[in-house]
């Protein structure tokens, strides 16, 4: 993927996320949000898929660990959603070992539980 298409999905990810936290608000539980996003994302055709599991090899032998991905948009870009009142530093990391672990460039960070939800999205490259 381009780095001109990864600007363009990213930002039609940050409008979604806009309009799903105009019409729901803060407060909901994050199920909440992760579905209305995935519809959204299904509404501007947006391929997208929630709950994608990832494998954790160590030293390339399969650990029999996954983690679960939030939405992974069009099988390049994690995002993972929070509803919190503070952001933890270990949902950072949580987003980071998901990139790192799927080999993914691009993740959002959205917390729903903010006023405004530009204060709620983090972006970050993963330049593995």
């Amino acid at each position: 993927m381009t780095r001109e298409k990864y600007n363009e999905l990213a930002a039609q990810i940050v409008d979604a996320c806009f309009h799903v936290h105009k019409e729901l608000g803060p407060g909901l539980l994050e199920s909440a949000y992760e579905y209305s996003l995935l519809k959204e994302f299904e509404l501007r055709n947006i391929f997208a898929q929630n709950q994608v599991q990832v494998k954790l090899f160590y030293k390339g032998y399969d650990t029999g660990k996954y983690y679960s991905i939030d939405i992974l948009v069009e099988n390049e870009i994690v995002i993972e959603i929070k509803c919190a009142d503070i952001l933890h530093p270990v949902y950072t990391a949580q987003l980071i070992s998901y990139l790192k672990l799927s080999q993914k460039k691009l993740g959002f960070l959205v917390n729903f539980h903010v006023p405004l939800i530009k204060d709620g999205i983090k972006r970050f490259v993963n330049d593995f």
